[in-house]
């Protein structure tokens, strides 16, 4: 499962990068229990919501039949300290 969630990734970075908005993206993974995630950041919610419409139907495919559960999206502000 680890090779195929990399594979995702890689395959998703250029896509993500020709995105409006898009400033970076983190993936994660837990190998002992097969989950995996990624961390988007976006310069404003907006930018975010419409890459997630993109980006959505191209993961649920990708996962189809391998993953456990559907795929979800959450979204959250960012707070950067300012000290």
């Amino acid at each position: 499962m680890r090779s195929t969630a990399e594979k995702i990734a890689d395959l998703s970075v250029p896509t993500l990068k020709a995105l409006k908005g898009f400033k970076g993206v983190t993936f994660l993974g837990d190998v002992t229990v097969g989950e995996y995630s990624s961390l988007s950041l976006w310069e404003s919610k907006e930018d975010a919501e419409a890459a997630a419409t993109v980006m959505a139907p191209k993961v649920e495919q990708a996962v189809s039949g391998i993953a456990k559960e559907p795929p979800t999206r959450r979204f959250f502000e960012v707070y950067e300290p300012k000290a």
